[in-house]
């Protein structure tokens, strides 16, 4: 199928289906020879997968429905997506609707002309609430530093790629990884089209402080040594100001400043590397049970039942 196909993970959308399925019926008809359109239902607790399920039969475009057995996160759904889609070339949209559905239009144009195989949403603004806005340009700002510096200011939610890297991603059978990371980690030759992100108009999002923060730490084991880095340092300070330490705790011995022997040197010691072992345990672990997940071999998702909805059928088509 030479069309774009449009991998849109669902979960908690119920409210804007219909929005979302006109949008896409928008795009279908702007876009040179069409769409198709792939939804991923999450494990969704609402009626996302029903109200699709009778939405998509009166379509105008190419669809199709996968529910996932449980709730395996918006990476896995996007990658059971990605998997599961015919097309040329893919792009990745936010059910919400507060990614522009007219960016999809922005990343077909760009890979049809052949000299990108990469073109990411980069936020040039957003339109939401203050926190938001600081909590989101303060993880970002982490996430740059600490993982991939080459990650837009503002993050990526939204993507599109030709099959090659479609291919190759999928090929990278990780476990706690980050999927745009391992998109940015292939490579490849990458544009960016700047957009501003909307208000959203139903729901709640479902990206969570906690959620936030186990993204970061799966990046940040999956793509950089930098944990390992920081405990090693942290060794190198914890010798040098324990010999430091030694050395001040042996001249208020000689100086008679210290009464008991040994208490302050072994309060000081125990306290001081207790709390590194604790820390290096802390780290080593992570990475221990990163190896072990991907040692178990299992899969990322499980997809409980698809549908395929054709569309209607071509104008002027033959019997």
């Amino acid at each position: 199928m030479d069309v774009i196909s449009v991998v849109v993970p669902v979960y908690r959308n119920a409210e804007g289906i219909p929005d979302l399925l006109a949008a896409l019926d928008g795009l279908h008809r702007r876009l040179e020879g069409g769409l198709e359109a792939v939804f991923v239902v999450d494990g969704s607790p609402d009626d996302s997968y029903l109200d699709l399920a009778e939405g998509l039969p009166r379509a105008a475009f190419p669809a199709q429905l996968l529910a996932l057995s449980r709730n395996f996160g918006s990476f896995a759904a996007i990658r059971a997506g990605l998997e599961a889609a015919r097309g040329e070339r893919f792009a990745v949209m936010a059910a919400d609707l507060q990614e522009p559905p007219e960016l999809i239009e922005a990343f077909d144009r760009t890979l049809r002309a052949g000299a990108h195989d990469v073109v990411v949403g980069r936020r040039a603004a957003r339109d939401d609430p203050p926190a938001a806005r600081r909590t989101g340009a303060l993880f970002w700002a982490l996430y740059r530093r600490l993982v991939q510096p080459e990650i837009p200011p503002g993050g990526v939610d939204v993507f599109g790629c030709q099959r090659r890297v479609r291919d190759e991603v999928l090929a990278l059978r990780e476990a706690n990884s980050s999927l745009v990371g391992l998109l940015f980690w292939t490579g490849f030759r990458r544009a960016e089209v700047p957009y501003e992100r909307r208000r959203r108009r139903a729901g709640r999002s479902a990206w969570t402080l906690a959620g936030r923060l186990r993204y970061l730490a799966d990046s940040v084991f999956a793509f950089s040594d930098l944990p390992i880095r920081l405990l090693f340092w942290i060794g190198v300070l914890g010798l040098g100001t324990s010999l430091l330490f030694a050395l001040a705790v042996i001249g208020a011995r000689l100086g008679g400043a210290i009464v008991v022997p040994g208490y302050a040197a072994t309060v000081v010691a125990i306290t001081f590397f207790g709390g590194l072992n604790c820390l290096g345990l802390g780290i080593i672990g992570g990475y221990v049970w990163r190896a072990f997940e991907n040692t178990k071999q299992r899969p990322g998702y499980i997809v409980a039942s698809r549908r395929v909805f054709p569309g209607p059928p071509a104008e002027g088509g033959g019997e």
